[in-house]
């Protein structure tokens, strides 16, 4: 296979369906693309009915351009991470990975326009972030919640305000930032450095007042992040975590027990930020981004230092500072449910705690007033016997004896 075949298979699987998202290669099933979350079959020309496992070799080969070390990582580890441009159309953060024997292939489309924090609706509370200058910050969610996204709008947002350097340290580069008012430097991990902790710990000796890293996959990484945010800089990331309080578990955790203690009060004083996303289907087609959003404040640094406790974890920290722009998942929900952007039943699927959820949505509902449960037609049932009759057939009670 030539490259201007596998060109017009990947630019066929891209112009398919609208809003692709991610292009599905596999063995034993058509070429499919992702498209507002769900499958679609793709039909090429000549028709491919189910990929042989030669087909996706081939592609995997043609993606990987002859690299050494793509092919090394392929071979040692199982999979590899790349990049991959179709020329005038599109980029793709692409994953090769061995199943069964097999290779299958993910290319995720990278936007090429950066979006702005108004582009993607995101709460007032937000803009707060753009304009730290010191401390760690992070994005958190699942694969394909939106993350690189939310960090390419609030870079962009300091990019147009802020005349300072910033190093991106990504893998692989997604958005490509114009030089604004800000300067940017971004390094692909593979070709300008090796991995992240390595790339982080040079960027401290290049000057940056900003710097990305593109997740903050181990332990090592995540300790030279804390020494960057402790010596004056605003370090961003990433983490596969669901919420804020899990942010803050999975950070500990990548620490032995004795150290607990120390990382806890360095955390404490460096985090200034946490947002976590979910992407959830809108009404009328199209994804909503459902935020959770945790800063800093004497209460969510005490349950750091000492631990989440009754009445002082942190979901119940962030529902009590609604007033401040925090929210939790529920309350983005509710707001979103509220506004008539998402159902009743996805805001019950992608919610936290689905009790105040209900009861929230039911408020809601009051509030227009529709029906909140479905029993109708209530009445008492009618008694067969008159009062008098009633009277008489009741048991007579026993004479009160008193004893003197």
């Amino acid at each position: 296979m030539r490259k201007n075949e596998l060109d017009y298979i990947l630019g066929t699987m891209l112009e398919s369906a609208k809003d692709v998202s991610d292009l599905n290669i596999t063995v034993d099933k058509p070429l499919q693309v992702e498209s507002d979350g769900q499958l679609a079959q793709v039909n090429v020309q000549p028709h491919i009915e189910k990929l042989t496992p030669f087909q996706t070799e081939v592609m995997a080969i043609n993606l990987i351009g002859g690299s050494r070390r793509l092919t090394e990582d392929l071979l040692r580890t199982g999979s590899c991470d790349s990049s991959y441009t179709l020329t005038g159309k599109a980029r793709f953060r692409v994953n090769i990975f061995s199943q069964r024997g097999n290779y299958s292939i993910v290319l995720r489309k990278l936007n090429t326009r950066i979006p702005t924090l108004s582009d993607l609706k995101m709460p007032e509370v937000f803009g707060q972030v753009a304009k730290e200058k010191t401390g760690l910050v992070l994005v958190t969610g699942a694969t394909g919640s939106g993350k690189s996204t939310t960090l390419a709008a609030l870079l962009n947002e300091i990019n147009e305000s802020k005349s300072i350097h910033i190093i991106t340290l990504e893998d692989p580069v997604e958005f490509v930032h114009p030089q604004k008012k800000a300067t940017f430097n971004q390094r692909e991990m593979g070709t300008d450095f090796n991995n992240f902790a390595t790339g982080l710990r040079a960027a401290l000796r290049q000057a940056p007042k900003v710097i990305l890293v593109g997740e903050m996959r181990d332990r090592e990484t995540v300790e030279i992040g804390l020494s960057a945010a402790e010596t004056g800089h605003l370090v961003v990331s990433t983490l596969h975590t669901i919420d804020a309080g899990q942010t803050i578990n999975r950070i500990l955790g990548m620490f032995e027990q004795e150290e607990q203690e120390q990382i806890r009060m360095r955390l404490s004083d460096t985090l200034r930020w946490i947002v976590s996303q979910r992407l959830a289907p809108k009404v009328g087609g199209g994804r909503w981004a459902l935020l959770e959003i945790m800063g800093a404040n004497l209460r969510t640094k005490e349950s750091i230092v000492m631990g989440e406790t009754e009445g002082k974890s942190f979901y119940e920290i962030i529902e009590g500072s609604y007033t401040f722009g925090w929210r939790t998942f529920d309350q983005a929900c509710l707001e979103a449910f509220e506004q008539g952007i998402i159902t009743e039943e996805t805001a019950l699927l992608y919610c936290t705690k689905r009790g105040p959820i209900t009861r929230g949505i039911d408020n809601i509902k009051k509030q227009r007033g529709e029906i909140t449960h479905s029993i109708n037609n209530l009445h008492m049932k009618k008694s067969e016997k008159t009062p008098a009759k009633a009277a008489e057939a009741a048991p007579a009670l026993p004479p009160l004896k008193l004893k003197v």
